[in-house]
């Protein structure tokens, strides 16, 4: 066999090279400008009673903090001018042991507005290293019990936080709180992900609490369908998620190559309708606002918080 040529050897070494160049810039770019590029999604959904005036619903999820991130710190400090009715946080909070004090500084402002909120897998445990590779082949699994636990977190101290902020833990537990002249039902359950989730059903109350006006809202941190399910059969108005971080990596024109968990990918962010047995029920899957510490890239996927302008029923 006669030996390659020079100029295709020389052009495979100039592709070589131009690949490896490109992959360096996506990293980079994902690293230092993507990951704390913030945005804010917008959303309308009419669910509220008849006669209801408009309601704007905060979501936050997937703050992934640790000590030091400024700029992280300065966007969730601004996003107390929105004004919202009500703050819904769904979890994985944190990213670093040190990071409960510093998150809740950084949230300070927004705990001036009511709030609810669900824990995540890291709001218990902070994250680890792992292959990127293994979110392929499924949902990432918790470790058992012939496995180092990953380190614990002060859980504790951060719901401690957040109640003296006068946010309502929902962890497998249902209330009911009235805003704004509307009475919400709200429904949480803890983290799906590492298999905790108890259902509290909704909150009741008088005899006839059914009939009066009102709207149940359902919170999880991790989507899994059979807690979509399990909320939409119970008649759910709105479910609430987050986890996915929107796919983390997607590709352009075609979005996200893993959920992280067995919604499909395409569901990973955004609000859309879920249907089982056949009742709907609007879900709204946050992006996710961070990154775990051990990943701290994002591409073609900007960290986000969502506002819901929730409205009154068409024809109510």
């Amino acid at each position: 066999m006669s030996p390659t040529p020079r100029p295709r050897l020389a052009a495979l070494g100039r592709t070589a090279g131009l690949v490896a160049a490109t992959g360096t810039a996506c990293v980079a770019y994902g690293t230092f400008i993507e990951r704390n590029w913030f945005t804010i999604r917008h959303e309308t959904l009419a669910i509220l009673p008849a006669g209801a005036a408009p309601f704007t619903v905060l979501h936050l999820s997937d703050i992934h903090f640790s000590p030091g991130q400024r700029k992280k710190t300065e966007w969730l400090h601004s996003l107390a001018g929105l004004q919202p009715d009500l703050v819904v946080n769904t979890g994985d909070n944190l990213s670093h042991p040190k990071a409960v004090a510093p998150l809740l500084e950084a949230l300070g402002p927004l705990m001036d507005f009511p709030g609810v909120f669900v824990p995540g897998s890291n709001d218990y445990f902070a994250p680890r290293l792992k292959n990127p590779l293994g979110y392929f082949s499924g949902p990432s699994k918790v470790p058992g019990p012939d496995k180092k636990p990953p380190h614990a977190l002060d859980t504790e101290a951060l719901h401690a936080g957040f109640g003296l902020g006068g946010w309502v833990n929902l962890t497998n537990r249902a209330q009911s709180i009235p805003l704004k002249g509307i009475r919400f039902d709200f429904s949480g359950v803890d983290d799906p992900h590492l298999k905790r989730e108890r259902y509290a059903g909704w909150p009741r109350g008088s005899a006839n609490q059914h009939k009066a006006p009102h709207v149940k809202i359902a919170l999880a941190h991790a989507p899994y369908q059979r807690v979509l399910d399990h909320f939409t059969d119970d008649g759910a108005d709105l479910i609430l998620a987050g986890h996915t971080h929107g796919g983390q990596v997607c590709l352009p024109g075609y979005g996200a190559l893993v959920s992280n968990c067995d919604l499909p990918t395409w569901r990973a962010k955004g609000l859309n309708d879920w249907d089982f047995k056949g009742s709907t029920t609007p879900v709204n899957v946050s992006g996710g606002i961070g990154t775990a510490r051990t990943a701290p890239f994002r591409f073609a996927c900007r960290p986000e918080a969502v506002v819901l302008t929730l409205t009154a029923k068409a024809g109510a």
